[in-house]
């Protein structure tokens, strides 16, 4: 197998042979000659459908040329939606680096398990392309710092999958909040519930024949392959997943933090555990987070495997004020006076649900426009990784709080945790040899 190290070596000598003899596309499918940004997208399974979905809306401004997965019934069963919502049948390849070396590819989405997040937008913005990665945007702090570092340093646009900041209604109301719709913000509260069942205890078991474990593993080491792992529940294995935390919660803590116009806490406490199930979970399904700041605060709770709602929604944020109080998700809001009287709502006409794996959404297409438009136009991006970043480190850093079972002080400066070099070593992890980032 390949590593990264000699990927990239390959990739800086060979770009100039390779635009000659890679097969010709047809010059109206080259960005310049009708500005449609060309995508390959990466990681097939269930999210990459709302990719699908966003840029067959933006399709006057996009199109998908590549579409790439390690799982080859995976990857032809979405080659086949491809062509029939974009019109046009895309190039399949099993291995991602064999698109970062195509120079036609302007941008690449990224859609798969999260510690494959980091490093391959890293490997990607080497390659000069522009990134569109789902949250949340690194496994663990250390590869987010990377991350911003890299496109800082190769100037190429990343949008992280937060869509909500890209939602009408919400960019509306919270700058309601910014100008004091509820007097002085400073207090927010997120949930997130769901009915996930068990994942039982996994068997070793014989690869299938059509999946590259080898390569899906990529960064992370080498382990066994058992039968309970692929194609969603590596979620909730350490290794390669973030638990639900950074799976789901990412979304409503960017929202709280944004409402409330803050970034790095002072202090973070986390508690809770695996209690719905035994089995190979290795995170919580249960836990309450708190985020402290000088004068501001913002907790999380969630309950993934109970699915009673709070405030008659699986998920959403409350944001209370000197004055009032907003509750917002992502099919509207509503605004409270201080006795909590209702005094106004939005609604936006559809529902969404925290069972949906895929989440198609317009949210999820205006977020898409939004970073095609960055790329076409400089439009500012709506989620650029070093906003992103925040929410994700933050929630990195409560995962650590939970493992640690204590609260942890934070430098609101940079995210590091003071005096607790235990809890530390959780700002980074081990890789598999040769496929450590590196920018």
């Amino acid at each position: 197998m390949v590593t990264r190290r000699e990927f990239l070596d390959t990739l800086a000598t060979g770009a100039a042979g390779l635009a000659i003899t890679s097969s010709a596309r047809s010059y109206g499918q080259i960005m310049g000659s009708n500005d449609r940004l060309n995508f390959a997208v990466i990681g097939l399974n269930s999210r990459a459908y709302a990719h699908l979905s966003a840029l067959h809306t933006n399709k006057d401004a996009a199109q998908i040329g590549y579409v790439c997965d390690v799982d080859s019934n995976i990857l032809s069963k979405f080659a086949a939606a491809t062509e029939k919502q974009m019109g046009a049948a895309p190039k399949c390849e099993k291995d991602f680096r064999k698109i970062l070396e195509k120079t036609d590819v302007d941008a690449i989405t990224i859609a798969t398990p999260d510690h494959w997040h980091a490093p391959m937008a890293i490997l990607g913005l080497q390659a000069g392309k522009h990134v569109y990665v789902e949250k949340p945007c690194s496994h663990n702090p250390a590869e987010g710092v990377l991350l911003v570092k890299a496109q800082q340093k190769y100037n190429k646009l990343v949008q992280m999958g937060t869509q909500q900041r890209s939602s009408p209604h919400t960019i509306e109301i919270v700058q309601k909040i910014h100008d004091g719709l509820i007097g002085r913000a400073y207090y927010a509260k997120a949930w997130y519930t769901n009915g996930r069942k068990t994942i039982g205890e996994g068997k070793p078991a014989p690869v299938p024949t059509q999946f590259d474990w080898d390569l899906w593993q990529g960064p992370a080491p080498r382990q066994p392959y058992k039968d309970n792992v692929q194609p969603y529940n590596w979620h909730w294995f350490k290794i390669w997943g973030t638990g639900e935390t950074l799976n789901n919660g990412t979304h409503e803590i960017d929202v709280c933090r944004w409402a409330l116009d803050v970034d790095y806490p002072n202090r973070i406490t986390a508690s809770g555990g695996r209690y719905a199930y035994k089995d190979d979970w290795q995170f919580y399904d249960t836990i309450n987070t708190s985020f402290e700041y000088e004068d501001k605060c913002i907790a999380w709770e969630c309950t993934c495997c109970n699915h009673m709602h709070h405030f008659n929604r699986d998920r959403g944020s409350i944001i209370q004020g000197t004055t009032g109080t907003v509750l917002v998700d992502r099919d509207g809001y509503e605004i409270y006076d201080l006795k909590g009287k209702k005094t106004s709502e939005f609604k936006v006409g559809s529902e969404t649900s925290s069972a949906d794996l895929v989440g198609a959404d317009s949210m999820t297409d205006a977020h898409f426009a939004n970073f095609i438009a960055g790329v076409r136009k400089g439009e500012k991006l709506n989620a650029p990784v070093s906003i992103g970043n925040v929410a994700v480190t933050t929630l990195q850093l409560a995962n650590i709080a939970w493992e640690m079972k204590r609260d942890l002080v934070i430098n609101p400066t940079n995210a590091m945790i003071v005096n607790d070099p235990q809890a530390m070593k959780g700002w980074t992890r081990d890789y598999e040899k040769g496929w450590e980032p590196k920018v």
